[in-house]
């Protein structure tokens, strides 16, 4: 969708820098991009970049616009006014109403004349749908699922029995919502399975990455708030509650029954034990391990980087002995 400088400053409200009659209609990256392109620059280290690029216009803070020879949207934030622009310039696709011939849905679902129901996709009975959502190829809407207005799902998500997805939701491919939490209990040398019989619910404006699990809850819901995003290859165990506009990289793993506050941000592979309480606004970075409960906002890191596999063995082995070596310092016996 084509566009403007002086109309895409009018509807996100920021400065110009140059001709407000240039025309754009993709986005780019500042090295690669064409002249129908604008780019943005939000990380210093690629602000050599800036004087060659060929794109028609950029994003950029006001500090570089003495140094910017190309048309430029002038704002505080940068790549938060790219995102903006770009989901104007490559908007999302409209629905084209319609049910595929293949697609086996109950007689009893209540399913929205607007909405899009992909090749073998599968809606259980009393399923409800809402209006301008997609349901992909394959995808499996188990009895009972609630899926909110305009939210998507790609093709092969699966949704089981009970979820509730909220509005503007988008669930990628290989998605499992619902799935039973990991709960056994022990007896002698057996484990006896626990039954499942909580839900999920999913807020508005979430958005889950490929091949990610969220499993329902034990006996209350596992909550899913709204805002969230999370990765592709995540983990939600069960009765967890996942407070509103937190992120989550790829690889994170959130044990059963721990809560997480709003705004939180978690690098990747962060593994989260169970029946932990993080406060808001609390970030992990990369691999940290979390086994205790966090009351105070700020950012936590505990992995160690990659070293030699000598020098690394020398140094666990040494880490091992850190109790004997503190000891002698110790007041208490």
């Amino acid at each position: 969708m084509p566009a403007t400088l002086g109309e895409l400053a009018d509807r996100f409200g920021c400065d110009i820098q140059g001709d407000p009659s240039v025309v754009v209609e993709c986005v780019g990256t500042l090295s690669g991009a064409s002249i129908n392109a604008i780019s943005f620059l939000a990380n210093p280290f690629y602000s050599s970049q800036l004087k060659d690029t060929q794109a028609g216009a950029v994003i950029i803070e006001e500090h570089y616009k003495e140094v910017c020879q190309t048309p430029a949207l002038i704002t505080d934030n940068p790549y938060a006014l790219y995102a903006r622009v770009a989901q104007f310039l490559h908007p999302l696709e409209v629905v084209n109403p319609s049910i595929h011939p293949t697609a086996n849905i109950a007689i009893d679902s209540k399913i929205s004349g607007s909405v899009a129901v992909g090749a073998n996709a599968v809606i259980g009975s009393e399923a409800k749908i809402g209006e301008s959502a997609i349901i992909g190829e394959g995808c499996f809407v188990g009895p009972n699922v609630t899926i909110g207005s305009y939210t998507r799902l790609a093709p092969n998500v699966v949704l089981m029995p009970g979820v509730v997805i909220g509005e503007r939701c988008i669930i990628h491919s290989g998605v499992v919502c619902g799935s039973d939490g990991f709960g056994f209990a022990r007896e002698d040398k057996l484990w006896i399975k626990v039954p499942q019989v909580g839900g999920v619910r999913v807020g508005d404006d979430v958005e889950i990455g490929a091949n990610s699990t969220i499993d329902r809850g034990t006996i209350e819901n596992t909550v899913i708030e709204d805002g969230v995003k999370l990765d592709n290859l995540v983990h939600i165990g069960h009765n967890v509650i996942i407070g509103a506009h937190t992120v989550m990289s790829a690889l994170c793993g959130v044990a059963g029954s721990t809560i997480i506050g709003k705004r939180c941000m978690f690098g990747g592979a962060v593994v989260v034990v169970d029946h932990l309480t993080i406060c808001d606004d609390s970030m992990f970075t990369f691999h940290c391990t979390v086994l205790q409960s966090v009351s105070k906002p700020g950012t936590y890191s505990g992995a160690l980087s990659a070293d030699s596999s000598k020098r690394w063995r020398r140094n666990a082995a040494r880490f091992k002995k850190l109790d004997s070596f503190i000891k002698p310092f110790r007041k208490d016996p």
